[in-house]
């Protein structure tokens, strides 16, 4: 673990945990070799998210018509949401009302709650909580 800690790559090894933390849900535990707790991170994001989408149907991935905040509340659940913005813009996908306003405060939630699962990666993989890829065990 020392000679991780005092290599020039250790800022850029933070940032990779970053990263992946943000494009896979869960995936900057999985690099520091929390595998449990990249699982439940990984389900629990994914599922809220997801759920969102069936209450708000993909109408609720609108970053033309809401705040630029709410739509980077999304974001920050993964770079997928952007392509599946991308697919709910062209098709004809409609919702108002109380379900509209529920999956965006779910979808809002995961990307936040992804957040602090982000933040918290990198924070373990700085103070050397959990094992890093590459160290011996012993």
């Amino acid at each position: 673990m020392k000679a991780i800690r005092d290599s020039v790559d250790f800022v850029l090894f933070l940032a990779i945990v970053g990263l992946a933390a943000w494009v896979i849900p869960g995936a900057g535990h999985l690099l520091i070799r929390e595998n449990k707790r990249a699982v439940i991170i990984c389900m629990t994001v994914v599922g809220l998210f997801v759920t969102g989408l069936y209450i708000g149907s993909l109408a609720v991935l609108e970053p033309v018509q809401t705040a630029w905040y709410i739509f980077a509340g999304q974001m920050l659940t993964t770079p997928a949401v952007g392509m599946l913005t991308d697919y709910a813009q062209k098709g004809d996908y409609f919702v108002a009302g109380r379900p509209a306003d529920i999956g965006l405060i779910y979808t809002i939630i995961a990307g936040l709650l992804n957040l602090l699962c982000i933040s918290n990666a990198v924070y373990m993989a700085y103070t050397g909580r959990g094992r890093l890829i590459g160290e011996d065990d012993a």
